[in-house]
């Protein structure tokens, strides 16, 4: 099965910064998408950013311009630099992942929220005014 392991959340003011990790096994990162997503109390989870095998990211609105995610190849870890962070921020973050495809002569997945279906155990994170 896959395994996902974040780590990094806080509780912080509104203004400041976090930055999460996700430590994935290396077959897990060399063969899966991945993301972040999260949740807050009696809520869907909801798609925050995804940074497909191609290099492509795609971020939710309400995190554009604050939320960076990017990856480690030589660590097989995926982060997430969240700056500016606002109240509304405050959920529990997960760690996402589904199966690569075959996309433009690369594997890869479409740059979007959709099918991740994998998640490890979260990470809260909590701002407050």
């Amino acid at each position: 099965q896959v395994q996902l392991a974040e780590s990094g959340g806080g509780s912080v003011q509104a203004g400041g910064s976090l930055s999460l990790s996700c430590a994935a096994s290396r077959y897990t990162y060399s063969t899966y998408c991945m993301g972040w997503f999260r949740q807050t109390p009696g809520k869907e989870r909801e798609g925050v950013a995804v940074i497909p095998k191609d290099g492509t990211t795609t971020y939710a609105d309400s995190v554009k311009g604050r939320f960076t995610i990017s990856r480690d190849n030589a660590k097989n870890t995926l982060y997430l630099q969240m700056n500016s962070l606002k109240p509304e921020d405050t959920a529990m973050y997960y760690c996402a992942a589904k199966p690569a495809s075959w996309l433009s002569g690369s594997l890869s997945c479409y740059p979007d929220f959709g099918e991740y279906r994998n998640w490890g155990q979260g990470t809260q994170v909590t701002v407050s005014s």
